[in-house]
């Protein structure tokens, strides 16, 4: 997910299938509260970015999925415990080559202007994403789905999707394998339902403005205000109301670091994050908190711009800038928030294997810093290319933090390669991630945050032709890997992770990209504020079990 962030720490068992076996939720998701709630039920937080778009189809980036995973509900959500917890759906069996699933929707699901949630409303979402008139980035993430590949490539009829309304309430799908974490995955928004024939009456302002959009989550969008902010309240058509304490959320984009914690010292705000030049300020406050993170953080280098190759298709050059680098200085100083210097792909404590072995073991830290190393290729990379000076376009985000790091990259790189001139361009959020789409920049300071428990999530971005790519790397070895761990290794979970570390060893043979760090967050909040569940993979936040208390009771 572009640009994901702030999420909890899990560890994944791939658990064997499951012969015809009725699986229901459990009840981790219910939380007692810790005290008298206040009368006034309303949460005031910020957020440094607007949302980018609000078709779950289409959607593609961190702060969309926020929104989204408390506005819209799957077949399933993910609880406190990051355990997959019915949603739409109130059961599923599955079969026992674990190729078919039959989930049992609720009768009382409903929409947030009173139509009912059925099966069709599944079938046309998911036959919505894969369309390749549709253009959806994450159409790939259903490609588990029988026939979804060859449809979005343009080789098979929509209509042949693995997808099946039984009945109103009764809805199927067919895999072309069996997932160890397709349950995980129907959280995710991609697989979403969607109203079609409310989709059908608002053409093309569907998702653009709140009052266009149709909701089945815990609360509904209202006052969004481009670059301004939005608010979300309760949704009193939502089946699990009942559990839904908060009234109100009201959420401003605030992108100055200084301006969210003045925010907060004023009590206008009731919780923030903190970049260094603030985390010594609240250490040691009862408000301050940190957390793990799973969202990693790197440059992406783009070997072909609109098309054309660019100095960047030197590997010499990639190699020097990934050498060249001081990871441990940009995270423990600079961030200085529990973020940790990067040298994989695949964050360390993500997932682990039945007998608690993490992913991240198998091929530890790679590319360390080696400034020495990165001067000799970078000289040599220049004689290739015929120059003694090169002038590259650095595409960044345009929060305080991201800019910061930005200079602190620009500062290191043309200290120590010699002749290279760094020109920073910061973007607004929605900006910078059309301009990676279309491919119209140099290199990038990109982020990504998992969608489903399993270190695929990562690899499977940098395939051939791959949606989320977006830089014009290539090579077959790498795409073989993946192929197979996505096919005949899925009920090898050794050798198919064998094969995943033999794909990332490769990505950083290639230099295809350069690991930064891997996030970790500091935050302060009100001890009034409970209940505000995050997770290691999908939307980052869930707000369906968050309450606020008397100020007394938080004493």
């Amino acid at each position: 997910m572009k640009g994901k962030k702030l999420l909890a720490s899990i560890a994944l068992t791939l658990a064997a299938s499951l012969a015809l076996a009725a699986c229901g939720g459990n009840n981790a998701d219910k939380q007692e509260t810790q005290g008298e709630l206040a009368k006034k039920q309303v949460l005031n937080l910020l957020e440094a970015s607007d949302i980018p778009s609000m078709d779950t189809v289409k959607a593609t980036d961190q702060v969309s999925f926020i929104v989204m995973n408390n506005v819209m509900e799957g077949l399933y959500r993910l609880d406190k415990d990051q355990k997959p917890t019915p949603g739409v759906a109130e059961s599923y069996t599955k079969s026992e080559d674990g190729k078919k699933y039959t989930f049992k929707l609720r009768k009382d699901a409903k929409w947030s202007n009173g139509d009912p949630i059925t099966a069709n409303d599944f079938v046309f979402a998911w036959k919505r994403a894969v369309n390749p008139a549709t253009a959806a980035e994450y159409a790939y993430i259903m490609f588990d789905i029988k026939n979804a590949k060859a449809i979005n490539e343009g080789k098979a009829p929509v209509d042949s999707l693995g997808v099946k309304a039984v009945d109103e309430h009764t809805f199927e799908v067919e895999l072309e394998n069996p997932i160890p974490y397709f349950l995980e995955l129907t959280s995710f928004a991609t697989f979403y339902p969607q109203n079609e024939k409310f989709i059908k009456q608002q053409g093309e302002q569907f998702g653009k403005k709140a009052e266009t959009i149709v909701y089945n989550g815990p609360f509904v969008l209202t006052d969004w205000k481009t670059e301004q902010g939005w608010t979300y309240k309760k949704n009193v058509n939502y089946w699990d109301k009942d559990s839904v304490k908060l009234d109100q959320i009201n959420v401003s984009v605030v992108k100055e670091q200084g301006t969210m914690v003045n925010l907060y010292e004023s009590g206008q705000v009731d919780r923030t994050g903190l970049t260094a030049e603030f985390v010594d300020k609240y250490a040691s406050s009862d408000e301050f908190h940190t957390s793990k993170d799973m969202s990693m953080y790197f440059l992406r280098f783009n070997q072909k711009r609109l098309g054309e190759n660019t100095p960047l298709a030197n590997l010499k050059v990639r190699q020097a800038i990934s050498l060249a680098q001081d990871k441990e200085a940009l995270a423990n100083v600079l961030l200085n928030n529990g973020s940790t210097a990067a040298y994989f792909l695949v964050p360390a404590e993500f997932v682990t294997d039945k007998k608690g072995n993490d992913f991240r073991n198998i091929n530890g830290n790679m590319n360390k810093t080696n400034v020495k190393k990165a001067k000799k290729l970078w000289e040599e990379a220049k004689k290739e290319l015929g120059t003694d000076k090169l002038t590259l376009e650095f595409l960044n985000y345009d929060s305080d933090s991201s800019k910061k790091v930005g200079e602190y990259l620009k500062e290191q790189l043309e200290k120590n390669l010699p002749g290279l001139t760094v020109n920073i361009k910061p973007q607004p959020f929605k900006q910078k991630l059309d301009l990676e789409t279309k491919g119209d920049y140099d290199f990038s300071f990109s982020g990504w945050g998992p969608d489903y428990p399993d270190p695929m999530t990562f690899i499977d971005l940098f395939v051939t032709g791959g949606a989320h790519n977006q830089m014009g790397y290539s090579n077959a070895k790498y795409d073989e890997l993946v192929a197979a761990a996505k096919g005949e290794l899925l009920t090898d979970t050794k050798a198919r992770w064998e094969a995943l570390a033999k794909a990332e060893k490769l990505l950083f043979k290639d230099a295809a990209i350069s690991p930064l760090y891997q996030k970790g967050v500091a935050f302060v909040q009100r001890p009034y504020v409970k209940g505000i569940v995050e997770h290691n993979f999908g939307g980052d936040y869930s707000y369906k079990w968050a309450y606020v208390l008397e100020k007394e009771e938080a004493k």
